[in-house]
């Protein structure tokens, strides 16, 4: 049982009619998607680079399979990095998305292009 709306189950019963494999778990399925978690991990590996789709699926769906993906494959959480250090206020590192964007040289297109080419 959840103990938290904001938690999700990667096995559930199955109720009459669903889908049901024997589990140690008891009799059920998976739950919150981690079919999409397995695909995306035999399609492109360990890490996604982006995650489309719909905003509306953005909580819980894109969330949960994030937080699977990186369960499985023991994948830190992704960070920023500067000068090859994780971005932070604890190093004095660290920039405003507003103080680059207030430069002329840099759009809210090409910053995010920039995020997405990080490691």
């Amino acid at each position: 049982m959840k103990r938290s709306p904001n938690h999700f189950a990667l096995w559930k019963a199955s109720k009459p009619g669903e889908p049901a494999w024997d589990s140690p778990w008891g009799r059920g399925r998976p739950g919150w998607h981690i079919e999409c978690s397995a695909m995306a991990s035999e399609a492109i590996g360990k890490t996604m680079d982006i995650h489309s789709g719909g905003v509306d699926l953005r909580f819980p769906h894109h969330d949960n399979e994030l937080a699977q993906s990186e369960a499985y494959w023991s994948t830190p959480d992704c960070h920023v990095q500067i000068r090859g250090l994780k971005m932070s206020k604890s190093l004095k590192n660290y920039t405003t998305i507003r103080s680059v964007l207030s430069e002329k040289d840099w759009t809210a297109r090409s910053l995010r292009i920039c995020f997405l080419l990080m490691p």
